[in-house]
């Protein structure tokens, strides 16, 4: 018996109506107390990395169809990523904040640009630890299109809020 060949489309939106969406994204890179304190002082090798880091994020974000195979091919209106230091815990945590008008949701440019963006750390700082964890990769909220507004069960940070409330 011949088994059936698989067929794989990106989802139908031809017929959804165009609405202004916006989805962010958040996760945290923990760097060890020696390379936070060089992170935080901008005194790393290969330089700043929260600066490099918010730049690959945007620019992971408007390349996520070319990394996700059934992602819509999409004009970005906006993207924004922001990073907080976390001296506490050694760690940064990334926010993305990806927007459009459009028929297709953003919350994988959203996700993409925040990986991205933690892995520019990684890049940045491994030279002074390599021992880093990234973590905390999720979407905490999304709005438009036919459901509405989502927010993640545990609830919005105040920078995510914020970051909201800026846009």
């Amino acid at each position: 018996m011949n088994k059936p060949t698989q067929h794989y489309s990106m989802a139908d939106v031809s017929a959804k109506p165009r609405t202004a969406r916006r989805a962010l994204a958040a996760g945290r890179i923990t760097v060890g107390d020696a390379a936070f304190e060089r992170l935080q002082q901008d005194r790393l090798p290969k330089g700043n990395a929260l600066a490099l880091a918010e730049i690959a994020g945007i620019q992971a974000a408007k390349q996520t169809p070319m990394l996700i195979p059934l992602c819509h091919p999409i004009a970005l209106s906006r993207v924004l990523l922001r990073s907080y230091l976390r001296p506490d815990s050694a760690a940064v945590d990334i926010y993305s904040l990806a927007e459009i008008n459009q028929r297709t949701g953003v919350e994988m440019e959203a996700l993409c640009g925040v990986s991205i963006a933690l892995l520019t750390v990684w890049d940045l700082v491994k030279p002074v630890n390599p021992a880093l964890q990234v973590s905390e990769i999720r979407l905490l909220y999304k709005e438009g299109g036919k459901s509405g507004r989502w927010v993640h069960p545990d609830g919005l940070p105040a920078e995510a809020e914020a970051l909201l409330n800026a846009s």
